[in-house]
């Protein structure tokens, strides 16, 4: 008996050694270099304006600003967990993100209060599109557009997705 347990510690001590490899191996990427989300670029027709108005209403941050004529700017949430960039390539169309369905594209954003969120960014030039609601398994959701039309999610969920730090 003693034998076959030592045998079997072992292969579990084995197996764990296996398991914390690969566990390793796919937050390397399959270039053996990690790979982590850093932004979703947005072409707009006026990256200063619209930047400026995340910043002013969504407390975003700018941290990084480039020339025209793309006027690059990326900007990140408060906590510094999400960043998009939003900029202007002339030869490009800027898509018509007011056209397009808002589950085509949208930029969810998590909030502790998504009534109180949605009520401030429509005073601050969104648009609603429909009302807030509660899904069947607890996520209260709200739909806008911001003034450029591109499509805002606000979601509190009942169970969080993400390490978010959730108000009680």
């Amino acid at each position: 008996m003693t034998c076959r347990r030592g045998v079997a510690i072992a292969l579990l001590a084995g197996l764990s050694c296996v398991i914390a490899i690969a566990a390793a191996a796919r937050n390397e990427g399959s270039m053996g270099n990690r790979i982590r989300f850093e932004h979703v670029g947005l072409n707009v027709a006026d990256p200063v304006k619209a930047a400026q108005w995340y910043v002013d209403h969504l407390g975003m941050k700018i941290l990084r600003e480039g020339p025209a004529p793309a006027n690059a700017r990326f900007v990140s949430d408060a906590d510094g967990s999400m960043m998009f960039e939003f900029y202007h390539n002339p030869p490009d169309a800027v898509p018509d993100y007011a056209s397009m369905d808002p589950l085509v594209l949208h930029i969810a954003f998590f909030v502790d209060d998504v009534d109180a969120a949605r009520t401030r960014l429509i005073a601050a030039g969104a648009t609603t599109v429909g009302e807030a609601t509660t899904t069947p398994t607890g996520d209260r959701i709200a739909m806008l557009r911001d003034p450029w039309g591109l499509a805002i999610q606000f979601v509190r969920r009942a169970d969080p997705m993400l390490p978010h730090k959730q108000a009680d």
